[in-house]
């Protein structure tokens, strides 16, 4: 039989663990991109542990019978509602076809519809136009000012593609007040905080994955167990970045070169630690000197830096966060193998930079988690 303190301890750790789960997938789908079924799970299981550090560290006296029961039934609610919506729920949304608005419809996942006049057929979510366009006449303004009356949310063409495929185009950048698009100052400092409160807390668990991984690199192939190189990093500033090493010795003896998914110069070990991304772990130690974050754009070498700054307008921009271990672009996108790919993520990264936040982190790690355990995802 529970006491009245234990039932009510663990009805308020539940209600509070509900809550977060409620209030991060809220928040943590307005993202685009793919939300797999195991990032409702990660979203879950994360609040309820919260839940349970919170009691430990309190020693409060809880049930875990109740807080696995409801656990459970959080998972059953959630996954139902995950399931019906991506099968029964697709965003409708109309567009008036003049200027960026008509190149919307090839973005997948919507219901587009072209409005030939002004006039809605029939109700959808909401309407996108390009509001800069010089087609846009009295009558279509007027229709658009009666959509917002009636409830009816209208999206400019550039803000809405950006919300659905993450990225923020290259060529629209002129558009921007470059200012505007600073990142918190405020929530760098407690990036840094968090950045050093975790990589501390998991050196229990990642220096021995490190000291095994490095003694299984150096058995396989000649050379060390470390690549060290120099990559450029916050305000173009150049560092020598660690990881393990994957690819074969003097790999790179003719230049720098791309790295890609069927790299033939890539070793055993090195396609299980790069697909798993132990490669990585080194980099914890950057993360404590102060040169990278956890999360940020992946930094690179100098030489395609400067290439780069001379194909892609903006390019140095990037440079204006910390180099992360993880990113948006690598999560969403992968490696990049040419200088066309290189653009796309950099759409990524300066969305990532736009969006700067402690959410859009979160999903970052929750996704580069997926990738960590399964071996799946954008690499």
């Amino acid at each position: 039989m529970l006491s009245s303190e234990t039932r009510i301890n663990t009805i308020i750790a539940i209600s509070f663990a509900f809550i977060l789960v409620a209030l991060s997938l809220r928040v943590l789908m307005r993202y685009p991109g793919d939300k797999s079924s195991s990032f409702i799970f990660s979203t879950i299981i994360s609040c309820y542990s919260i839940a349970i550090v919170i009691l430990l560290f309190f020693r409060l006296e809880y049930s875990i019978y109740l807080l696995i029961n409801s656990f459970i039934l959080s998972l059953l609610f959630c996954f139902s509602g995950y399931f019906i919506a991506r099968r029964w729920i697709v965003p409708k949304i109309a567009y008036i076809p003049f200027g960026r608005a008509k190149t919307l419809e090839q973005i997948d996942n919507v219901n587009w519809h072209k409005l030939e006049q002004p006039d809605l057929e029939r109700r959808f979510n909401a309407i996108a136009v390009d509001l800069h366009s010089t087609d846009l006449t009295a009558e279509w303004q007027k229709f658009l000012a009666d959509c917002t009356l009636h409830g009816i949310p209208v999206y400019n063409a550039r803000q809405l593609e950006e919300s659905l495929t993450g990225r923020v185009k290259i060529r629209h950048m002129y558009e921007n007040d470059l200012g505007s698009l600073l990142p918190s100052p405020v929530y760098s400092l407690i990036k840094r905080s968090i950045d050093m409160i975790l990589v501390l807390m998991t050196f229990p668990i990642t220096l021995p994955i490190m000291l095994i991984t490095a003694l299984a690199v150096r058995l396989e192939s000649d050379g060390g167990a470390l690549f060290i190189q120099k990559r450029v990093g916050q305000g173009g500033k150049e560092f020598n970045i660690y990881k393990f090493r994957s690819m074969c010795k003097d790999s790179e003896k003719d230049g720098a070169q791309f790295a890609s998914d069927s790299d033939m110069r890539v070793t055993r070990i090195g396609k299980f630690i790069r697909k798993t991304r132990i490669d990585e772990l080194p980099q914890f130690f950057n993360v404590l000197k102060g040169d990278m974050s956890l999360i940020g754009p992946r930094p690179e070498q100098k030489i395609f830096v400067e290439q780069f700054e001379q194909e892609i307008p903006f390019y140095s921009y990037r440079h204006i966060v910390k180099p992360g271990i993880s990113g948006w672009a690598q999560v969403v996108h992968g490696y990049a193998a040419d200088v066309d790919d290189t653009k796309v993520k950099i759409e990524h990264d300066f969305y990532y930079i736009k969006h700067f936040s402690l959410w859009l982190d979160i999903l970052i790690v929750f996704k580069t988690l997926k990738t960590m355990l399964t071996g799946f995802g954008a690499r």
